[in-house]
């Protein structure tokens, strides 16, 4: 099964490696890595990472993983190049401006949060 998850992975940290693993353990994983100016888009600043470092940071993490960088003009053509069976959000996850559930070909399922008051990315950034 082609399990298909989404993120910034600025600083990779122990939530993303949960959400992360919680989604291979699912089939074969693919993530796609948002571009920097997807990401100055959508949570209006830059990450700290480029998208390259971070795309980097994900394969050593996840060796056996598809990685992709997003497109940016286009949030679904990843999601058609890829073809999943299933989609794993973060638990406190977004879709992009314009896209919902219902614009995806498969199921949409949620992670389970992992520590999240010590390991949820804008409350790392505040430490």
């Amino acid at each position: 099964m082609r399990v298909l998850t989404f993120g910034t992975f600025d600083h990779l940290h122990p939530g993303h490696m949960a959400y992360l693993s919680s989604a291979q353990r699912r089939g074969d994983l693919f993530v796609i890595v948002a571009r920097d100016a997807t990401v100055a888009l959508v949570k209006g600043k830059n990450p700290v990472q480029t998208e390259q470092q971070r795309v980097q940071a994900v394969q050593a993490a996840f060796p056996g993983a598809t990685v992709l960088l997003g497109d940016t003009d286009d949030y679904l053509k990843p999601v058609l190049d890829v073809r999943p069976d299933l989609v794993v959000l973060g638990y406190d996850q977004h879709f992009p401006p314009g896209v919902s559930a219902d614009d995806l070909p498969c199921p949409v399922e949620r992670a389970e949060p992992f520590e999240p008051k010590q390991h949820k990315s804008s409350l790392r950034k505040q430490a």
